[in-house]
């Protein structure tokens, strides 16, 4: 038992707790007197700062990077959600530009036909296409205009550039128009260069007409404009049909090919004119017959 405490005063040999905490205090109480009055430890706690840095930086660094992942996540929410926002914003932002320019375009259009130069004699009646033939092989389409509104089979359909075509069949509130663009449909014309009379058939196709039994050797130029010539009484004269785009002349056949292209919108425009009907020509008057064709048709009844 005596070695034991004897021991145990040996461990417990020195300046009590007491007078320690005093001690540090105590030193603790001068060493920021004497920084804080002649800036003694400046260096040193510099020093010091610059040691523990990157201590503080690895420290603070989960808390960092917890923070990054954090606001990187609530960003790339964000900016999906206004991603989203932004792509229904331009869909809704294109149609309405897209409808916009339609009605744009069908303003012009319709400003166009109110400023066409018709003659006085005519009356015009502004339609509008509903339908269009389904067959392909078919030219026609169907107007809001019909026998309410006093439209005629015959009469001529056009639209701000040029002939588009005819009306062919009529109902009591709608009418059938086929274009001139429809298969061996006939339209007399003539040249606007030189005023060379001929006329020109539908090819079957929108894009295409054709001037048939012209000699290689007639007076006809690529890009020539052909208008009507109002000769048949049906079309009034002087409104454009088609442009010539392509002359082919082959020596081993008599007649040149051409194709040409018609200038009103077959396939484009919407509204349309009907113009009125043209003033019935007089009838053409028979042929002469000679006296010795008379007996001729008169010994063939004969026999």
């Amino acid at each position: 038992m005596l070695d034991n405490t004897h021991s145990f005063r040996f461990f417990q040999r020195g300046p009590s707790p007491v007078v320690r905490l005093v001690f540090f205090v105590t030193l603790s109480l001068l060493l920021m007197f004497m920084d804080a009055r002649y800036r003694y430890l400046e260096s040193a706690r510099s020093a010091v700062s610059v040691i523990v840095a990157p201590i503080q930086s690895l420290a603070t660094l989960p808390a960092r990077i917890w923070n990054d992942v954090g606001d990187y996540v609530a960003m790339q929410s964000t900016l999906k959600n206004s991603n989203h926002d932004l792509q229904t914003q331009h869909v809704v932002d294109a149609g309405q530009l897209a409808r916009l320019q339609a009605l744009e375009l069908e303003n012009k259009q319709l400003r166009d036909l109110v400023a066409l130069p018709i003659r006085e004699s005519y009356t015009t009646t502004l339609a509008e296409i509903i339908y269009s033939e389904r067959d392909l092989f078919k030219r026609k389409v169907v107007i809001n205009k019909g026998a309410d509104a006093s439209v005629q089979p015959g009469q001529i359909v056009m639209d701000d550039i040029g002939i588009v075509g005819q009306v062919t069949r009529v109902f009591p509130w709608l009418s059938e128009v086929t274009l001139i663009t429809e298969k061996d449909h006939v339209v007399p014309v003539q040249v606007l260069r030189n005023g060379l009379r001929t006329i020109v058939f539908g090819a079957g196709d929108t894009s295409q007409l054709a001037l048939r039994y012209m000699p290689i050797s007639s007076d006809i130029q690529e890009g020539d404009v052909l208008v009507t010539s109002g000769i048949d009484g049906t079309y009034p004269a002087g409104i454009s049909v088609a442009k010539v785009t392509k002359i082919e002349r082959d020596p081993a056949y008599p007649f040149a090919r051409i194709t040409c292209l018609p200038l009103g919108g077959v396939d484009r425009h919407k509204h349309l004119l009907i113009l009125s009907a043209q003033p019935k020509l007089p009838e053409m008057p028979a042929p002469e017959i000679s006296v010795e064709d008379a007996k001729n048709a008169k010994a063939k009844r004969k026999k």
